[in-house]
């Protein structure tokens, strides 16, 4: 069969296909020609080998941060509008102002220079007046106190001496009189010379100066006996007063010191809040506060808890204006002057919620400015138990 030229993809160095003639073998047809004599097998899609696709991230558009603000600003102002809407339902005789809970703050010192050893309390705990919060350590002034009761010890005793003496004395005293009233007979009589009264005399005379001594160490040893019973008593309180308790019922707010720290004297411990005495200081213009007394009654209401007015009562009103603080919001300008009010929540209900109590939080007083008129409804029950 004859043979012709095949071209295949294969070029050479000319850029032109290359005539190869194709081996004859039995039973093969021959090549098409423009077919490359070794089949290239079709392009295969493997699969993907397993590993971690980050997923893909979605940005807000601007749309939604829109419809979001928008959200907000109309829930604000639904607010504000139901907050005028309530403050515009009050009755004349009851005004108000917006504030926040406050309370004392005591801090717990210590009175002498000295180490922490034991504390007692910490963050958080609610303390009783009278209870024993830290000790600091007292073994110098229990050394010390030793000493002084051992200088009480020697004092009575050399004021019992000095008793003793006295009543020796007494005895001379009484003894030489007696001498002189014999003598004095004698001679008297005769029987005795002048000379040996006057030596009686003497005697007495003597025994009576002795006895005068006597009693002024009796004097001197009863007052270092009073000063050695003083610096028992000195080294007493001031053991006494390294035992650090709380002065009224509260809460420890902050542990300034630990165990084993050394303080100096005045150094603090602990600070603690006096959840006995809880307020709330509001400002009011010249027309409303001109009609507050103290001791009208009042409530308060927390952002917290809107729906449990707290009974209160009024136990300051400022006798001289000022302008409002910088964290105190007003419904007037700030330019204006303001006169500020205390409002304390009763003692009793403190002490029954004491677990309870938040200083900080935020809210609103009321105060009652005619005691005849009643509460409205929203502010006449008391908090719930």
């Amino acid at each position: 069969m004859p043979t012709e030229p095949i071209e295949t993809p294969v070029s050479s160095g000319q850029g032109r296909p290359v005539e190869i003639a194709p081996a004859e073998a039995p039973g093969l047809p021959a090549a098409a020609p423009g077919a490359a004599l070794v089949p290239v097998p079709a392009r295969e899609t493997l699969p993907a080998l397993p590993g971690h696709v980050s997923p893909a991230r979605h940005r807000p558009s601007w749309r939604m941060v829109l419809g979001l603000v928008v959200i907000f600003a109309g829930l604000a102002g639904g607010g504000f509008y139901w907050w005028r809407q309530q403050q515009a339902r009050l009755p004349v005789w009851i005004v108000s102002g917006n504030g926040r809970i406050e309370a004392e703050e005591i801090d717990i010192d210590t009175k002498f220079a000295g180490r922490v050893a034991e504390r007692l309390a910490d963050e958080g705990d609610i303390v009783t007046a009278g209870q024993v919060v830290a000790r600091m350590d007292t073994r110098d002034l229990e050394a010390t106190l030793k000493a002084t009761e051992a200088q009480v010890q020697q004092a009575q005793r050399t004021l019992e001496e000095a008793r003793a003496n006295v009543a020796q004395q007494v005895t001379q005293v009484t003894l030489a009189q007696k001498e002189i009233d014999r003598t004095s007979a004698l001679v008297t009589r005769g029987y005795a010379t002048h000379e040996l009264l006057d030596q009686r005399r003497q005697a007495l005379d003597g025994a009576a100066a002795a006895l005068t001594a006597a009693q002024e160490r009796v004097g001197q040893a009863t007052h270092a006996l009073d000063a050695a019973t003083h610096n028992v008593e000195l080294n007493k309180v001031n053991i006494a007063d390294n035992t650090l308790v709380a002065p009224t019922v509260g809460r420890i707010q902050y542990r300034i010191a630990n165990v084993g720290e050394v303080l100096p004297a005045g150094g603090r411990v602990f600070t603690m809040l006096d959840i006995s005495d809880v307020y709330m200081n509001i400002y009011l213009p010249t027309a409303a506060a001109g009609r507050v007394k103290p001791g009208s009654e009042a409530r308060i209401v927390l952002d917290a808890w809107p729906k449990f007015p707290i009974p209160a009562h009024v136990s300051f009103v400022a006798t001289q204006a000022q302008f409002t603080p910088k964290a105190v919001e007003t419904e007037d300008e700030r330019d204006k002057l303001m006169f500020r009010v205390k409002v304390r929540v009763d003692r009793g209900l403190l002490l029954a919620h004491a677990a309870d109590v938040r200083t900080g939080l935020p809210g609103r007083a009321y105060v009652n400015l005619d005691p005849k008129r009643p509460w409205p409804a929203v502010l006449q029950g008391p908090p719930s138990q």
